[in-house]
């Protein structure tokens, strides 16, 4: 009878997405590249989202190869809206942003870019043009073989477009800023269909605020970013017990402190409480862009005892970045804040983490992981933006060296779903209220880290918040990004920005 029932509720599910207007429309246009409910190409793009609540059910999937096709998506989606009803769609990069409806819609149209995945070298080697399909490791794979490398994503599975357009760091940070800042040219899409190119010298305007300004403008379909020569790194994760964290988090904040004197190094401190193991580990991921082991920056660390794993040596960028990857088939939350690079405060989310573990251990379900994961962001990163023509981020605001915190939860249960939210969020307010009564707080919020519930927009300050929204009604005068694409972080919702 149950089995009878769940056909039924698929049979149905089927019959109204045939029915939709916007995916009719579509199929008359693009033919088999729109897909439904019940195929093998539909189910494949559901299970590839890596976050369980962000696979959601579209009434179809259409799977553009090209800027002409996503240009035809538009101008058919848009079309219809106007004779039937309102075609609401999602833009689905790599799929990586956990909560739902961020690149999945239900009722509506995806537009799923995995097939326009391919990264080319231009001719002298100094620009890498990428599809706004590709994940990180499709990247790599290809450059680490021609000897040169991009500024991208630290975790292979992560997509290029939600990364870029949300601002990105990655292991070059430090000696070429974030991943936005190394945009050379970004191809778009714009509401009335036009294929344009957004870079300093032409819609410089456009170009500026797709660093940072994410999904409000049109949908990019390509990425230039600058190229450089780049052999093997030196890298990998070494993992302490818990009994390490004071001597952990003093050498984070020395590191932090000093970084622009040697920006080949990066780190990346997780905390990590798993049910199943019922025990804290700390995990560091040690990356230096040259082949050279145990580099100076790294010296403090590297004296800690008590190592219980260790994967260090040099290799190259697709290897490392397999290696910083999360299991798929869990239920995912990100929240984030971000605080100068205070030892107090540091502590103080040490205390938090350590609480929430207690509270999930009276109340949770299944099985769960709870993740508290700092890393530095120094002014450095920001001269660099600065340099390059400057993006809408804010951060060149900041006077003094940062801190990047991002809870990261995981669990297996829907049962947990209000326990873990609530546990996000908290955790946010509280290391917020804390940082803000010693004075060490920091309006930034990292848009790739953000939850549904944030407002990073808000975050950038007034005037790059003002430039965004004259940016957004310049190039999409009728708010079709605002009012169709639920998904992303909203104009309208952004309110008035921190100054």
């Amino acid at each position: 009878m149950k089995f009878l029932l769940a056909a039924a509720l698929v049979l149905a599910g089927s019959a109204a997405a045939y029915r939709c207007p916007c995916c009719a429309a579509l199929s008359t246009k693009l033919g088999k590249k729109v897909v439904y409910p019940s195929s093998a190409s539909y189910e494949t793009s559901i299970n590839s989202y890596w976050s369980g609540q962000a696979q959601l059910s579209p009434f179809c999937i259409v799977q553009p190869t090209g800027a002409e096709d996503v240009s035809q998506i538009v101008k058919t989606l848009v079309r219809t809206s106007k004779r039937s009803y309102p075609c609401r769609f999602a833009i689905r990069g790599g799929g990586h942003t956990p909560w739902a409806g961020s690149s999945n819609i239900q009722r509506g149209v995806t537009i799923d870019l995995s097939l326009m995945s391919k990264t080319t070298l231009n001719k002298d080697a100094t620009a890498a043009s990428i599809g706004p399909g590709s994940r990180w490791v499709n990247v790599y794979e290809v450059l680490d073989q021609l000897g040169v490398s991009v500024p991208g994503g630290r975790a292979g599975s992560v997509g290029v477009a939600g990364l870029t357009l949300g601002g990105g760091n990655s292991f070059f940070a430090a000696r070429y800023g974030l991943v936005c800042d190394n945009v050379l040219n970004f191809e778009i899409v714009l509401a009335d269909g036009r294929i344009v190119n957004a870079n300093a010298k032409s819609n410089a305007d456009l170009f500026q605020a797709l660093k940072g300004g994410s999904n409000n403008f049109g949908i990019v379909t390509r990425f230039d970013l600058v190229a450089f020569k780049q052999g093997n790194i030196w890298g990998g994760v070494a993992v302490y017990p818990s009994s390490t964290t004071s001597q952990q988090l003093q050498a984070f904040v020395n590191f932090g402190n000093k970084i622009a004197k040697n920006p080949y190094g990066s780190i990346i401190s997780i905390y990590q409480y798993s049910s199943t193991s019922d025990g804290i580990s700390v995990t560091n991921a040690y990356e230096y862009t040259k082949p050279e082991a145990n580099a100076p920056p790294f010296d403090e660390f590297l004296k800690i005892p008590n190592k219980i794993v260790d994967t260090l040596r040099v290799t190259n960028l697709t290897d490392l970045t397999a290696e910083l990857e999360q299991a798929y088939g869990f239920r995912d939350s990100f929240s984030t804040i971000t605080f100068k690079n205070d030892i107090r405060v540091l502590h103080k989310v040490i205390d938090i983490f350590n609480s929430k573990i207690s509270l999930a251990k009276k109340r949770a379900v299944g099985q769960y992981s709870i993740v508290s994961l700092i890393q530095p962001i120094p002014t450095i990163f920001s001269k660099h933006s600065v340099e390059r023509g400057g993006n809408v981020l804010g951060l060149d605001r900041a006077k003094d060296n940062l801190v990047l915190f991002l809870c990261d939860l995981s669990w297996k249960d829907a049962k947990d779903d209000q326990l873990f939210k609530e546990i996000s969020s908290s955790t946010i307010t509280e290391i917020g209220n804390y940082a803000k009564s010693i004075g060490a707080d920091n309006e930034y919020i990292y848009l790739d880290y953000a939850d549904k519930s944030q407002n990073p927009l808000r975050s950038y300050g007034s005037s790059n918040l003002r430039k965004i929204r004259n940016v957004a009604k310049k190039y999409d005068p009728t708010g079709v990004f605002q009012r169709l694409v639920p998904g992303g972080f909203k104009l309208a919702a952004a309110g008035p920005a921190y100054p």
